[in-house]
């Protein structure tokens, strides 16, 4: 039974950081794409990086280009996101998921991801 657990969110003022981990346990995730998403009230989550195993490569949404990093651990079994400058925009309930089919490629789109954590809360605010 695969679980994930995100950690590391938390208040910070603009321009702070914060990295997020995502521990996964239960299943061998080889193979899987994990995405990063995140979500506010009364909006679908949006998409924000994702990484593929097999050569590392990674895909973000344009607002968080060169802010954001996600990375993977060896085993992976852990998945982190860190972020810097970050902004009130990026304020969000912050989800990690794990795609729905062994892939060498990933998405940033929330139906292509089958297993989800219950989040961790990101408030970007002075």
């Amino acid at each position: 039974h695969l679980q994930l657990v995100e950690s590391g969110g938390g208040l910070v003022q603009p321009g702070g950081s914060l990295r997020l981990s995502c521990a996964a346990s239960g299943f061998t995730l080889t193979y899987y794409p994990i995405g990063w998403f995140r979500q506010v009230p009364g909006k679908a989550p949006e998409g924000v990086a994702c990484i593929v195993t097999s050569d590392g490569s990674a895909k973000y949404v344009d607002s968080v280009k060169g802010r954001f990093t996600i990375s993977r651990a060896n085993g992976n079994d852990t998945t982190w996101l860190q972020m810097n400058n970050l902004q009130p925009e990026d304020t969000g309930l912050y989800y990690c998921a794990v795609g729905r089919d062994p892939v060498n490629t990933c998405t940033l789109w929330n139906q292509d991801y089958g297993n989800w954590g219950l989040g961790t809360q990101v408030t970007v605010s002075s």
